[in-house]
């Protein structure tokens, strides 16, 4: 018998995690340290999740290496969590913008351009519907007047009162830049928020190896030009990984598992004196939630917003039962 070589033939099997998306192509990062460009076995879907995109960011998967060096994903473990967003393509109910994320930072900013308070609960709806533990950074304080600096400590407050960590942040001055670095240190960070808030840059002045692409305000439309296409995972310098994401224009609803109130954290910690244990916060007599509202006690932008969600669109196709 004629043997070529006795040299054992490494394995073709190996396990990563999803980097990178584009579409079509995936980047897989492995156990090992390689990229590798890799594509969906056949007609390869997660189970159990109705998406545009069956593989995301942040996913753990299994591959197997082809004769021209690109990968073939042919498994992906189940995932710790995820968050999504509306699709674009209305043949699909979600996108998953990344799965197994230890905590999102949403970034907003109260000028150039002006993040609104809907989008960010939206945002903070979404996250505590799939157990992810968020922060929110409110950045550009540089640039910031008074008026818009008293706007901003009343924001604050709300959502610190909420049960959320907020805090100020400026990539020009640096300021509270230590916090933020200390806050993404080992961890797996999703970071967010529209275009235009700031994310490119604060991630590369905590990070300058990562170089990521940054683009002025339109003065038009005082918008962010959008600089990230798709979602992608960065190791960073001092331990841990940030997932870059898309500047996204609005943030839908979906996948409820339960009640919209639930994922109000100053609701939920006093929606039990209600009268009714089914109270909807919306008319009903006896209502804890409302009379907090009344109080004070709760804010009454995220009561408006609450009810805004509460009493979306019946015809929206993402829209699920009672929201």
């Amino acid at each position: 018998m004629n043997h070529k070589s006795l040299t054992p033939i490494p394995s073709h099997k190996m396990k990563g995690i999803v980097v990178k998306s584009t579409g079509s192509w995936y980047e897989v990062l492995t156990e090992n340290g390689l990229r590798i460009n890799c594509r969906i076995k056949g007609k390869f879907r997660t189970k159990n999740i109705e998406s545009t995109n069956p593989v995301a960011v942040g996913d753990k998967v299994r591959i197997e290496l082809e004769q021209d060096r690109n990968g073939l994903i042919t498994d992906i473990e189940k995932r710790d969590n995820y968050i999504i967003r509306k699709a674009t393509n209305l043949s699909k109910r979600i996108h998953i913008i990344a799965s197994n994320i230890d905590q999102a930072i949403l970034i907003a900013t109260l000028k150039n351009p002006v993040t609104s308070t809907m989008f960010i609960d939206r945002f903070l709806v979404s996250a505590e519907s799939f157990h992810v533990p968020t922060i929110i950074l409110i950045n550009k304080i540089d640039i910031y007047d008074k008026k818009t600096i008293a706007e901003q400590n009343k924001l604050s407050n709300t959502y610190s009162n909420a049960g959320y960590d907020v805090y100020a942040i400026s990539a020009e001055t640096r300021y509270n830049l230590d916090i933020f670095e200390g806050m993404l240190k080992g961890r797996t960070s999703l970071v967010s928020g529209i275009s235009g808030v700031g994310k490119s840059t604060l991630i590369n002045a905590i990070d300058p190896n990562l170089n990521l692409k940054v683009r002025e305000i339109s003065d038009h439309h005082k918008m962010g030009k959008h600089t990230t296409t798709f979602a992608e995972m960065f190791e960073l310098k001092f331990g841990g990984f940030i997932i870059d994401t898309p500047g996204i224009k609005s943030f839908g609803l979906i996948d409820m598992k339960e009640g919209l109130a639930h994922r109000f954290p100053e609701m939920r910690k006093i929606m039990d004196q209600c009268q009714f244990s089914n109270c909807l916060h919306i008319n009903e007599p006896n209502c804890a939630v409302r009379d907090a509202v009344n109080n004070g006690e709760i804010a009454t932008f995220r009561y408006n917003n609450y009810l805004a969600m509460f009493n979306s669109n019946e015809d929206d196709p993402y829209r699920q039962k009672g929201y």
